[in-house]
């Protein structure tokens, strides 16, 4: 598999799917609101697990799109944590998509961020995060 440049993903893999027709925009490729939901939802996997509970999105930052996805790459959405704060985490969270050739496979990274959570309780307020 050749990988970018030797760059290896940061974090640990959260998602794994593949990118469908039904998430394409009018020039064939893949919105980039797909893609900043599969992430949101890889860092929010990670922030739940370090918070131990449930959590809410609360900022998005440096969101940078480096390359389009189309339809049939795999898009792998790998996350890691910081910072904690007292009720809040924040996430870096990198989408790299796997496209398969006749003789190669090729990993690359789509996009980088880094979103913000806070950990919450059963009524939905704030509450500190635990770990």
């Amino acid at each position: 598999m050749e990988i970018e440049q030797g760059r290896q993903p940061r974090g640990e893999m959260q998602i794994r799917t593949i990118a469908m027709p039904a998430d394409t925009n009018p020039n064939g490729d893949i919105f980039g609101g797909w893609v900043l939901s599969q992430m949101d939802i890889a860092g929010g996997l990670e922030a739940a697990h370090h918070a131990h509970g449930r959590v809410v999105t609360v900022g998005i930052e440096a969101m940078t799109f480096v390359r389009p996805v189309k339809v049939g790459d795999v898009l792998c959405c790998y996350a890691s944590v910081d910072r904690v704060g007292r009720t809040s985490i924040t996430v870096a969270i990198e989408a790299w998509k796997i496209r398969w050739f006749q003789d190669r496979e090729e990993r690359l990274l789509v996009t980088e961020g880094s979103f913000t959570y806070v950990a919450i309780d059963e009524e939905g307020r704030k509450r500190p995060v635990e770990g």
